[in-house]
């Protein structure tokens, strides 16, 4: 007999410094959207996974912060969604553990983004880098997460967690965790560099002037839009024509995504058109979406005990979650508990 679960979504960010319009775009937007859709949402600011490099204590805790901050700025609200960061869950790491004698240690090298951070050095690495993914597999599954919005770069990383549910289940005989589904998203939910539309935008690139950061103002925001890389033609009326402009058709997207249309009509309306109308006609789009969530994340960040309050409160929400799926989970496995 199949278990049938209750729809729960998880996903969670990590608190490395300098959010961009790629992470509002492709993440906080969207989790702020599916807050009331009939699944319980449960978000995470995850300082475990961002230790798998060294991080400054202090800058972590302030991009922890800043992350919170992020979130509730973007729509997240704390009163409908469960917010915290993930190192005040202990279940988190005593799940990840278990996972860890259920994954295989040739599924971790496997993984793109170990070859890619650990870089040729790998074995000067932490192990934590390494065992990354089975605590992302925690992370998910402690709360029996039915759904995980994954961008391009995690996907791999959801597969595993699947595999570890699966042979969990096969392992013991139980139909216990779930098989998260990830959730397919649309428009713009992998936003390119402004300088060179074949690469995503990153906070870790050097040029502050290939992405739009969330704490940029105004003029900044603008002044990055004009100086973007695109091309001499004039806009097509559909994106078949922008197959082979990826800077136009990164522009586009991003349009798109901050009005709520398809590309489609975006091109319907610029069509003929050059970027030195698109250009300022985007940039004004951008200001207005995104001048509100900067100004709401200087107020947060100018209360830190109160987006500690709020992390605290729901990490002791998402305690209560996890913690009989975490018990039941070693009673599986034939641990004793005597209280």
């Amino acid at each position: 007999m199949t278990t049938s679960f209750a729809p729960r979504i998880f996903s969670g960010i990590q608190p490395s410094g300098g959010l961009t319009l790629g992470n509002y775009l492709g993440a906080l937007k969207r989790f702020a959207e599916y807050q009331g859709q009939g699944a319980e949402t449960i978000y995470c600011v995850v300082d475990l996974h961002a230790i798998t490099v060294w991080q400054d204590p202090e800058k972590l805790r302030h991009n922890t912060r800043e992350v919170a901050a992020a979130f509730m700025a973007s729509g997240v609200d704390p009163e409908v969604s469960v917010l915290f960061n993930q190192s005040q869950v202990s279940q988190h790491a005593e799940l990840a553990w278990l996972f860890n004698t259920v994954a295989r240690v040739g599924w971790m090298y496997r993984m793109t983004q170990f070859k890619d951070k650990a870089g040729k050095n790998s074995e000067n690495s932490s192990l934590g880098l390494l065992a990354y993914p089975s605590l992302m597999a925690a992370d998910i599954l402690a709360y029996h997460a039915t759904e995980v919005p994954v961008g391009e770069d995690q996907k791999q990383h959801l597969e595993l967690t699947r595999d570890i549910a699966a042979k969990f289940n096969h392992d013991y005989g139980v139909d216990f965790f779930p098989i998260t589904k990830p959730m397919i998203e649309g428009t713009a939910t992998r936003v390119m560099s402004l300088r060179d539309g074949s690469k995503k935008m990153s906070k870790s690139d050097p040029s502050d002037a290939t992405r739009i950061n969330l704490t940029d103002d105004a003029d900044a925001i603008a002044q990055k839009i004009r100086k973007a890389r695109t091309d001499a033609d004039p806009l097509p009326g559909s994106m078949e024509g922008l197959q082979d402009r990826p800077e136009a058709k990164n522009l586009v997207n991003i349009f798109a995504a901050l009005t709520g249309e398809s590309a489609d009509q975006v091109l319907a309306r610029f069509e003929g058109q050059g970027f030195g109308a698109f250009k300022p006609a985007l940039a004004e789009v951008a200001v207005e979406s995104l001048a509100p969530i900067t100004e709401k994340m200087t107020r947060f960040m100018a209360d830190p005990a109160e987006i500690d309050r709020i992390m605290g409160r729901g990490a002791d929400q998402a305690a209560a979650i996890a913690q009989p799926i975490v018990e039941r989970t070693k009673e599986i496995m034939g641990m004793i508990r005597s209280r």
